[in-house]
């Protein structure tokens, strides 16, 4: 009997839902940082096994929505829940819950799908303080497994990966057993590119970012791969702090862009990258669909 299914990430922003699913399928398939709200479209990471295929959903963290951009991103993760066919639910073993925490959670319990509480960051907890914490996650609802670990150190993996194949339906290979991500190559290359400026700029610029790579080709007569993206930003003030003083800034961050893409792509990349104004775009519904964030 082959089992397969689909499974959400699902949590607040910055518990490591990210860090999880790459550690899941042991490859780099979505973008991490230590800034919340990073993950903004729905990732899927594939991981065949001769028994079973899981289908791990990354989501943007559940959050109070400020502009139409964390709207629509809030939406997506609904939405995402009520299409799987197991839900992990994590939170931070570092912290107790909060208010965001128990919102979730008691959202969790309309479920129709099994639902497993993953206490993530157990690095990062004192034995005393994870217990505590631990017991606090557990008492706000009733889950179907818990499980305490370290997604950034891939410990305790296995025995969840093994507990989600015995809650997962019977069911066909959804993608070919070598396929670890079902994204098309330009958003790959889009979140590398968005994930270099993250650490590198501040403020309100990393949420005011977005990338969209209007070209990419391979030139017949070399291994050479023509990358040609377009970095947005809200305001005019912004594109100075992108492009940085004579355009080191941009510099640096298609440098370190390129280092991963070549790595990815395995052949020599040439990134062009340009910084373009489109005022406001994370509140205008007509923008969000054109650079894919919405329907």
């Amino acid at each position: 009997m082959h089992k397969s299914g689909f499974i959400a990430l699902i949590g607040r922003p910055n518990v490591g839902k990210s860090t999880l699913l790459n550690s899941l399928v042991g490859e780099k398939v979505a973008i991490i940082s230590e800034r919340p709200q990073t993950t903004r479209n729905q990732i899927r990471a594939i991981l065949t096994r001769e028994e079973a295929q899981l289908i791990f959903i990354d989501t943007p963290g559940l959050h109070k929505p400020k502009h139409k951009l964390g709207s629509a991103m809030v939406k997506m993760a609904r939405n995402t829940m009520r299409e799987v066919d197991l839900i992990f639910y994590m939170v931070e073993a570092h912290h107790p819950p909060g208010y965001g925490d128990k919102q979730i959670a008691a959202l969790l319990q309309k479920s129709e799908s099994p639902v497993f509480l993953i206490v993530n960051k157990a690095d990062l907890a004192a034995p005393e303080k994870l217990a505590a914490h631990k017991d606090f996650y557990e008492k706000l609802g009733s889950f179907k497994n818990h499980f305490v670990l370290s997604a950034l150190k891939a410990d305790n993996l296995d025995y969840l990966i093994d507990a989600a194949v015995a809650e997962l339906p019977e069911g066909p290979q959804f993608y070919p057993p070598n396929m670890v991500t079902d994204q098309p190559e330009i958003f790959v290359a889009a979140e590398i590119i968005r994930e270099k400026i993250i650490p590198l700029t501040s403020q309100e610029i990393p949420f005011s970012v977005a990338v969209v790579v209007q070209d990419l080709s391979f030139r017949e007569e070399s291994e050479l791969i023509d990358i040609r993206a377009e970095i947005f930003v809200e305001r005019k003030s912004q594109v100075g702090i992108i492009v940085g003083k004579g355009g080191m800034m941009l510099k640096k961050i298609g440098t370190l862009a390129r280092k991963e893409l070549e790595a990815l792509f395995g052949a020599q990349v040439f990134l062009d990258l340009r910084v373009k104004v489109k005022k406001d775009w994370r509140s205008r519904e007509k923008d969000l669909r054109r650079l894919g964030y919405a329907d």
